[in-house]
């Protein structure tokens, strides 16, 4: 799908907010004031999106009725993907009814899948996040284990806005696609955690499944030849082993890998780990512990946390737009989908792009 913008209907019809045509004045309003006082108000529904995979259904579904009640809504309408449709089909067929908010039940493809449709519209999206990584959620500091609350903010929240970032990915075969995404992607050892992780263990262990694919790309440290611009100025070629472009810098496990990145900052994080050696990666996993203690520290004195500066191992840049060109094609993946291989790759920041509704604090 296209990440160009989308023209979305504002929110509600006119008719929706006056009544019924019978009651629709023409031209000056001649209505008594006891009938301008009976004026029809359109009652609010959400529509929600599930990923039945992990949604504890039962649960999901009393608390939806338990927030319609509290805040006088009609009944949600719910869809539910399927192995063939991850959620883009559903989220148009949602936004014909014009809903008060789109709620997605799902981990961080389904979550960009909707997204994808979403973009543009000023419809806001609330993410209950049942996935393994939950990337999007984790950065936004959302309800990842409190499922009432997560709910309610559908409901009661407040809305925010949030960049996405278009990815142009030029695959083995020559064949040109166009995506977005809300969190990352990477290639290189992000990919290997993607594409590697045994499916049963991430339903069992969540994000611990991750740990044997990550070990096997470290213990076999493959590089691979990389040419990059940044807002299209040419950096340095040299080998790399992993390269990221994070729209939110705080990983799986949350470990911090650029404190200084945020999802509505108007800019792209790029990090591209070039360990060397085997014992290069003693200094990456320094800084990620110091990434950790510096993106906290900025956490708890409300203030936005620094990043630290680049160095032989890990080079780090914002930008909007980054570009990068690979001697050979490589696995690509985006907000945890693999994609394909791909043999050149364009991104770039699309600021304010996405609605967003958050509990209130």
């Amino acid at each position: 799908m296209s990440a160009g913008v989308n023209c979305w209907p504002a929110t509600r019809s006119d008719r929706d907010r006056i009544g019924p045509d019978t009651d629709r004045p023409r031209g000056r309003d001649v209505r008594s004031p006891a009938a301008r006082r009976h004026t029809v108000v359109a009652v609010p529904r959400a529509a929600i999106i599930v990923n039945p995979k992990n949604a504890a259904m039962p649960a999901l579904r009393s608390a939806v009725r338990s927030a319609e009640s509290a805040s006088g809504w009609h009944p949600s309408r719910w869809f539910f993907t399927t192995v063939g449709e991850s959620g883009g089909s559903l989220a148009a067929e949602a936004l014909a009814d014009e809903p008060e908010v789109l709620v997605v039940v799902g981990g961080d493809g389904t979550v960009r899948a909707v997204a994808e449709t979403l973009q543009g519209s000023p419809t806001p999206m609330t993410i209950i996040p049942t996935g393994t990584g939950n990337l999007l959620a984790r950065n936004l500091g959302l309800p990842l284990a409190d499922l009432e609350r997560a709910v309610t903010a559908a409901f009661d929240g407040h809305d925010r806005t949030i960049d996405l970032v278009s990815a142009r990915l030029v695959r083995e075969e020559g064949e040109v696609t166009e995506h977005i995404f809300l969190a990352m992607a990477g290639i290189g050892l992000d990919a290997a955690m993607a594409v590697n992780s045994d499916v049963r263990l991430k339903s069992l262990l969540g994000w611990i499944a991750y740990v044997p694919p990550i070990a096997r790309s470290i213990l076999s440290n493959r590089s691979f030849g990389l040419h990059p611009r940044i807002d299209f100025r040419p950096h340095r070629t040299r080998p790399a082993h992993t390269m990221i472009i994070g729209n939110c810098g705080v990983l799986t496990g949350d470990i911090v890998l650029m404190p200084g990145a945020a999802v509505d900052d108007g800019l792209l994080d790029v990090v591209i780990l070039r360990p060397g050696r085997l014992i290069g990666w003693t200094p990456i996993g320094a800084r990620l512990i110091m990434n950790g203690i510096v993106y906290r520290r900025g956490v708890r004195r409300r203030r936005p946390p620094r990043t630290l500066p680049s160095s032989v191992t890990a080079f780090h840049a914002q930008g909007t737009h980054f570009e990068a060109d690979f001697d050979e094609p490589q696995l690509i993946e985006l907000d945890g989908d693999i994609v394909d291989h791909v043999t050149s790759s364009r991104f770039e920041l699309l600021p304010g792009r996405l609605v967003i509704r958050v509990p209130k604090e």
